[in-house]
């Protein structure tokens, strides 16, 4: 068994009192034995004195007593391990000492000092161990009494501050490291005095003054001390400097925040003054974030540095500042910053390199030229004496730049300040390029869609109407919904609100499509089941085209599928409205006296995914009556359980309505949705009206021939009842001609029908199922030039289909009698 001289922890020494004693002559036999020898090792006095201590070791420690004997006349004694065998061949682990038994009396030599290794707790250490220990350890260590003044202190502590250990004595923590926040620290030593419990892994962070510029972190460990009776005698402490570990965790600590709060949102500008808010105070005193004025407005910057020929122009986009007085002294937010050609932070952006400046003194006013209200931004004054300025790059483009300050109360920036915040824009600059991408697409989509929606509505007489739109907030994106207004023959007027899923310029232009289908359908003047019908078949086979298969569409938000629609004719001569909806909210409708109620429209599938026909409901409607088309944005939740609760809510909403009907859709709108909904918002409203009986007139002919005549004398009286004698030329024409086309190509009953509004429109209906055709007679034909004339002398002129048959009607304007 190895020696602890063997291992490097020789001179040790343990208790007197718990060891066996034997004493050796010179050549290592036993010459006296002890009880407590015998204890240990059962053998009686007679039968170990005289024999040679070799006898009582094991076989491989025997061998070793010549050598060990030898040792201990050549440096006076030994110390270590050896294992003996009890009587009766026990093998039994010792350590032993053994030093010069200074008797000269007698054949003793040597006293042997035996102590039982598994029963002992351990060898204590000698002094000179202890103080070599205490001395040459790097941690600081010191002990203070119970009024926690220093007894006793080594020297690696006075590299944490108050001096060497001599100047130490009889002072206390804040007499000797004034500034430090002592009393956090002592409140520790109460506490271990009080309890006896240790205090392990104490951080505490301040400025010492060794390093007054300088937050340092110390790891403190707390012990007390007690007497021989359990009294408490001092506080026993340790001290160990983690401030390189403390700056890493709170550069961490920092980058995570950034990840956290920079790029909430997608606006360039609030996503610049995350960036400085983030790094004050954390990394800076001073943070400003200057961006390309074609960055915020969107634009592509070019690739790589700027040239040395390029102008610089720049606008603050972001700053922050631990005190309040220097905002004053700074650009304000969205104002132009102008740097000399020469200074630091040209040189960024021309280079995009960082540069770091420890000192600014000689710095700083060459290069802090710009000024607001004439007062220049002198640093000195404002105590800025460190600076580093970033160039804010996302994939290889500069987009400004960000300068970080420090006051005099900080120490100067170093190489690790420079390369935290190199990470920290680094990751801001994809935020702001996101932002920028995001501000050019938004906007390119919020025009196209407000081109396609109707900038007026047109004048008609059938409604009053308003509409509300209001796009989605900048995360969500631009969508998809439109509203339209479309005036059909007959004075009638169809209503469309429609919604395209997906958001973006994609959306935007789908919606532009299914707007212009919808148009061109309605000038067919078909029933609203049948439009959505065609309008289903247009979008399926637009996207059959493309490859897309139904319930698809998110793989191509260029094509409509799965848009909503609904669709309502509405008829002011009888005040009868018809409607259908394709995946569409049904519309709201508020009578006359403010009750609020829900059309029971049935639900078809939305355009392009395929199902059941589309089937319509028809309504007849009080003058005075309101419809309330709306998109599902309107309304909070899309879940089936919240329909009920979403409907009270617009039911509350529309029944605070006021006379004026812009006023209200607005007022609704901000009721039920915030400034930036999260979807994009959609609101017509149309409050109906009745043509009184002085504005339509209607006369049932018999299908012969010589009522042609007829027909033209009433329409002419009915004409200068109204004062409209300058269009009985044209009108007499216009009936003659419709009224013999039915009489000799359709079948049943005949009706003439005028209609005064804002124009003169002439409607024949008869039973017929085929619609007249336009032709370009020849000179040599005897027929054919009747629907020439009439499409001539009229505005407008065609044919729509009803149950019973068909009108064939013609247009003719009030305000511009000429054709």
């Amino acid at each position: 068994m190895g020696t602890y001289e063997e291992q490097g922890v020789a001179r040790q020494w343990f208790d007197v009192a718990d060891a066996a004693p034997l004493l050796l002559d010179a050549r290592g036999l036993v010459t006296g034995w002890t009880r407590e020898a015998q204890r240990l090792l059962v053998y009686p006095a007679s039968e170990a004195v005289g024999r040679n201590v070799a006898e009582l070791l094991t076989a491989e420690d025997a061998g070793r007593v010549p050598e060990l004997m030898e040792r201990c006349r050549r440096e006076g004694g030994w110390a270590g391990l050896l294992t003996a065998r009890r009587r009766g061949g026990v093998r039994v682990g010792l350590m032993v000492r053994i030093t010069s038994a200074l008797d000269t009396q007698g054949p003793s030599r040597w006293l042997v000092l035996l102590s039982e290794l598994a029963e002992s707790p351990g060898w204590d250490m000698s002094r000179d161990v202890l103080e070599q220990m205490v001395a040459r350890s790097p941690v600081g260590i010191a002990i203070v009494d119970t009024n926690l003044r220093y007894v006793w202190s080594n020297a690696a502590l006075a590299q944490f501050g108050g001096g060497p250990p001599s100047r130490r004595l009889g002072l206390r923590l804040a007499d000797i490291q004034p500034g430090l926040d002592a009393e956090s620290i002592e409140a520790q030593m109460r506490h271990v005095l009080v309890t006896g419990e240790p205090i392990v892994g104490y951080e505490h962070v301040g400025r010492a003054r060794s390093a007054p510029l300088r937050e340092t972190a110390h790891m403190m460990s707390f012990t007390r001390l007690d007497d021989g009776h359990g009294h408490p005698m001092g506080v026993y402490y340790t001290v160990e400097d983690i401030s390189d570990r403390h700056r890493a965790r709170q550069r961490l600590a920092l980058l995570d925040r950034a990840g956290e709060r920079i790029g909430r949102t997608l606006d360039i500008t609030c996503t610049a003054q995350e960036l400085a808010d983030v790094a004050v105070p954390g990394l800076a005193d001073l943070v400003t974030v200057d961006l390309l004025e074609s960055v915020l407005r969107g634009g592509e910057p070019a690739p790589g540095p700027l040239s040395d020929t390029d102008p610089v122009p720049l606008r603050r986009a972001g700053h922050r500042s631990v005190t309040a007085k220097v905002p004053e002294a700074v650009v304000g937010i969205g104002e132009l910053v102008t740097y000399p050609a020469g200074s630091p932070p040209i040189r960024c952006l021309r280079t995009a390199r960082s540069w770091r400046e420890e000192k600014l003194d000689p710095l700083g006013e060459a290069w802090a030229d710009h000024a607001r209200g004439g007062r220049a931004a002198i640093f000195l004054e404002l105590g800025l004496h460190s600076v580093m300025i970033v160039p804010i790059r996302a994939r290889g483009v500069t987009l400004g730049v960000t300068t970080f300050f420090r006051r005099h109360r900080q120490e100067p920036f170093e190489e690790d300040d420079l390369n935290l915040a190199e990470d920290l824009v680094s990751r801001a600059a994809v935020c702001v390029d996101n932002a920028r991408r995001y501000t050019r697409e938004r906007d390119a989509a919020l025009v196209l869609q407000r081109s396609l929606l109707p900038h007026r509505l047109p004048e008609q007489q059938a409604v009053e109407v308003s509409a509300c739109y209001r796009p989605a907030d900048e995360l969500t994106g631009l969508g998809g919904d439109w509203y339209d207004v479309i005036p059909l023959s007959g004075a009638r007027v169809a209503l469309v609100v429609g919604e395209v899923p997906g958001h973006g310029i994609d959306a935007a232009a789908a919606m532009g499509r299914l707007r212009t289908a919808v148009r061109t359908l309605a000038a067919l003047d078909l029933p609203p089941e049948e439009v959505l019908a065609h309008l289903d078949d247009v979008v399926a086979r637009s996207a059959r085209e493309e490859g897309i298969e139904p319930g698809g569409a998110e793989d191509d938000s260029t094509q409509p599928v799965g848009s909503g629609c609904v669709y309502v004719v509405y008829d002011p001569v009888d005040g009868q409205c018809t409607m259908a909806a394709a995946g569409h909210p049904a519309p709201a409708v508020v009578l006359p006296d403010g009750t609020v109620s829900f059309v029971d429209l049935p639900q078809g599938a939305p355009l392009g995914v395929g199902g059941p026909p589309f089937e319509s409901v028809e309504l007849a409607l009080a003058a005075g009556s309101t419809l309330a088309l709306h998109t599902d944005g309107l309304l909070a939740h899309g879940d089936d359980w919240a329909v009920d609760a979403d409907r009270d809510r617009l039911r509350g909403a529309l029944e605070r309505r006021g006379t004026a009907l812009d006023l209200t859709c607005r007022a609704v709108v901000d009721a039920l949705v915030p400034d930036r909904p999260h979807d994009d918002v959609a609101l017509l409203m149309a409050r109906t009206r009745i043509l009184g009986a002085d504005q339509v007139a209607d006369w049932d002919l018999p299908a012969d021939p010589a009522v042609v005549a007829d027909a033209r004398k009433v329409a002419a009286r009915q004409l200068a009842d109204w004062g409209l004698e300058e269009l009985a030329f044209t009108t007499e024409l216009v009936v003659s001609e419709l009224v013999t086309n039915a009489i000799r190509y359709a079948t049943g009953p005949i009706r003439l029908r005028l209609i005064r509004e804002r124009a003169l429109i002439c409607e024949v209906f008869d039973g017929g199922a085929t619609a007249p055709h336009l032709r370009h007679p020849r000179t040599t034909d005897e027929g054919g030039r009747g629907l020439l004339l009439v499409s001539q002398l009229t505005q407008r002129w065609g044919t729509r289909f009803v149950p019973e048959g068909k009108i064939i009607w013609a247009q003719q304007s009030l305000t511009d009698p000429s054709p």
